[in-house]
């Protein structure tokens, strides 16, 4: 914000004077806050720090006693630099007693050889405060517009870090209290070497106060948080500041502060940061986010693997050298809960409540990440979707899978149990809010995690009309009807059923009192035994069978057929599959 001496020195009104530095040239680079003419010994008392001082020495001491606390003094106030124009007290140069004493304090000062209007010097280094005053201004107006939209536009930590970091071109770190990355933006520097380490180098960064600098690593610190609930810190690296692969200073300590206007925008960005938080107290957390953001671009490709593996390292999820198991949790297709309400209640009361649906999954969302938590294994999970919850399980080798699936599918279900409310049981009848835990296959590496990932969800899909209680589905699980329910999006599949039962399904169309399907359906699921059957449809036998009489004759074929039967029964499992959302 303020001039240099070495930039005061520069200027051409000062330059006009011939200036000499004399001693002092260590203290070059402090800034002039103002200009200050004096020629009386006792000025000190009057300064307050930062001032370059023009005089022409007539009224300085004539004794080296007196030269020696002239320059203490002004030292000891922290002036930015003496200026003595020769010619009226001294004529070839200051006397050496006061240059000695100005190199042992570090404090500039400067013969001008040539007479020169101290008003010009001052005229023009006031203008250059004013200056960057103005600019330092502009720039603060700047950072309050901006993240003053950033706020109304609810813009989410990632968004709120990379302006800040744009605005200050230093990078920015978003961590937890627990100093994980929650987000950054390395400002067009290396991402890998920002991060490396960063646990064990932000718990070395200590400020003192809630927004303030550490020299010794070059950062400026602010804490993040609202109503007396602390959360986060927010830091920026400044150019001035320490080397961070190094973790020392660059030429021992940083010299000088960050400006004002970095300080302005750390707790400008931070308060931003605090404000979204509270606004979004009810949504999924952080960290959640960001599991949310590395699954997704794990599942669709939206972001390099490196870079996926790079920020789940920063937020305490290693991932590289790992073998790695997607799991999918998800309530049973048949949840009473998730059908509008268990039997005899109705479904009212579940469809006047929109938020039931976020809340369940939100409270699922926390049961697995509990239960990863309980069973001492660490990855990524957030919810994949509307109704299920994923996980990438991060396990030391391959020999550590079932013993880990056995140990989260444990505690998920003890956690499930010990939160729901009590229901009176129904004898044959799964839990009312049971879930299903599906494993994919292990794999080897991060570029194979989607596979896992999404067989994982292809699993859960197939096994939510499955009736047994398995702790972990898994891909044998499934059956027929889960390799059709894997399989319903294939056009070949979706042909096998229209040239088997279409010409059916367009019957009960045009007469949808008749149901021919269902009756089809209890037929083959009975093993073909025609009075077995008719029971189950609760029809009579002759019924019965002028019913398969029609179904025949309509599909034209033999349902005595074992082979064509058998056709027919795949087809009804892969119509199901198909009609399952």
């Amino acid at each position: 914000m303020f001039p240099t001496v070495r930039e005061v020195l520069a200027l051409d009104p000062v330059r006009h004077g011939a200036p000499r530095l004399v001693a002092g040239d260590a203290g070059l680079d402090a800034p002039v806050r103002w200009v200050h003419v004096a020629e009386v010994p006792d000025i000190a008392t009057l300064l307050g720090g930062g001032e370059l001082v023009l005089t022409t020495g007539i009224g300085l001491p004539a004794d080296d006693a007196g030269l020696r606390a002239f320059i203490g003094d002004l030292a000891d106030v922290g002036v930015s630099g003496l200026v003595v124009e020769l010619g009226r007290r001294y004529v070839s140069g200051v006397p050496r007693v006061m240059a000695a004493a100005a190199e042992r304090r570090g404090l500039p000062l400067v013969e001008l050889r040539r007479a020169t209007p101290f008003v010009r010097i001052t005229e023009a280094v006031h203008a250059l405060i004013v200056d960057a005053q103005l600019t330092e201004l502009r720039a603060t107006e700047e950072i309050h517009q901006r993240f003053t939209e950033l706020s109304v536009e609810g813009a989410g930590p990632a968004e709120v870090v990379r302006q800040a970091a744009e605005l200050a071109g230093c990078p920015v770190v978003l961590e937890n209290l627990s100093r994980q990355v929650l987000a950054y933006d390395p400002a067009g520097e290396s991402a890998e070497l920002l991060l490396d380490g960063w646990e064990q180098h932000s718990r070395r960064i200590r400020p003192a106060g809630r927004t303030a600098y550490d020299a010794d690593s070059g950062w400026l610190v602010t804490t993040v948080g609202a109503r007396g609930q602390d959360w986060g810190r927010l830091l920026l690296r400044w150019p001035g500041g320490g080397d961070l692969a190094a973790g020392t200073a660059l030429g021992g300590r940083p010299a000088g502060t960050p400006p004002t206007r970095l300080t302005i925008l750390v707790e400008r960005a931070a308060s931003t940061l605090a404000l979204g938080r509270l606004i979004r107290r009810d949504a999924e957390g952080l960290e959640r986010q960001i599991h949310r953001t590395l699954l997704t671009a794990l599942l669709d490709h939206s972001r390099p693997v490196d870079e996926v593996a790079l920020r789940a390292r920063a937020l305490g999820v290693t991932l590289e050298r790992r073998h790695l198991v997607g799991v999918v949790v998800r309530h049973r297709l048949d949840d009473p809960v998730a059908e509008g309400g268990a039997a005899g209640e109705s479904t009212v009361a579940a469809e006047s409540a929109p938020e039931a649906g976020p809340a369940r999954l939100r409270d699922l969302a926390e049961a697995v990440g509990q239960a990863l938590r309980e069973a001492k294994l660490t990855g990524l999970t957030s919810a994949v979707d509307d109704q299920a919850v994923g996980a990438l399980l991060a396990l030391p080798d391959p020999a550590a899978e079932e013993r880990a699936l056995t140990a989260f599918a444990t505690a998920l279900r003890r956690i499930r149990l010990d939160a729901a409310p009590a229901r009176p049981a129904v004898s044959g009848a799964l839990p009312p809010d049971a879930v299903i835990v599906a494993a994919g296959s292990g794999v080897g590496g991060l570029r194979e995690a989607r596979r896992s990932l999404m067989e994982a969800r292809q699993i859960a899909d197939a096994a939510r009309r499955d009736r047994r209680d398995l702790p972990i589905f898994r891909l044998p699980h499934v059956g027929l009807a889960g390799l059709l329910h894997l399989l319903r999006d294939e056009p070949r599949v979706q042909t096998f059923v229209e040239r088997e039962l279409g010409a059916l399904l367009a019957h009960d169309a045009r007469h949808p009192r008749d149901q021919l399907l269902g009756t089809l359906r209890a037929y083959l699921e009975q093993g073909r035994n025609k009075s077995a059957a008719a029971a189950a449809a609760h029809l009579s036998r002759p019924a019965f069978y002028e019913r398969l009489a029609r179904i025949a004759r309509i599909l034209d074929v033999d349902l005595d057929s074992v082979e064509a039967c058998l056709s027919l029964h795949v087809a009804l499992l892969a119509l199901d599959a198909i009609r399952t959302p």
